[in-house]
């Protein structure tokens, strides 16, 4: 199954974005938009267009926030918001200048709400052939192991 083309690393329009340097970590590597997301335990892609779609002031808000919390981060709040803002520039576009970020739910609590549940004939069925699996390996123990 191919990736929509959103999410393909290759074409995505939110590469400028996601692959921009926030700062250098304390080992000297440098730090992209796309690891600190990820460190936060938000998909980086769903992220970059959630914040897309809100306007520049409320993206570069949340944006500061999220990098702000990262346990590495040794960035003063004046400095957050100034590259907050550069990088919030390298998104592909933004919202009206409604504010849209009391609507829009953030990327954990979609996806806590999107989650599928597995059918329960599904769930039947794996715990068949869990039950299946565990006497045939006992059959073979008791048949091989004496």
């Amino acid at each position: 199954m191919a990736l929509r083309s959103e999410y393909s690393l290759g074409h995505s329009k939110f590469n400028d974005f996601l692959f921009a340097r926030i700062g250098e970590e304390k080992d000297g590597t440098d730090l992209t938009v796309l690891s600190a997301l990820a460190r936060l335990d938000l998909d980086p892609w769903t992220e970059a267009d959630r914040l897309s779609s809100l306007t520049k002031n409320a993206a570069t808000s949340a944006l500061a926030a999220a990098i702000q919390s990262l346990p590495e981060g040794h960035w003063t709040e004046t400095d957050m918001q100034s590259i907050a803002a550069g990088l919030v520039e390298l998104l592909p576009k933004h919202g009206s200048s409604t504010n849209k970020s009391s609507t829009i739910k953030s990327s954990p609590e979609r996806r806590a709400g999107d989650r599928k549940t597995m059918p329960e004939s599904q769930k039947k069925v794996i715990w068949i052939a869990v039950g299946v699996g565990l006497i045939l390996v006992l059959f073979l123990v008791r048949l091989f192991g004496e």
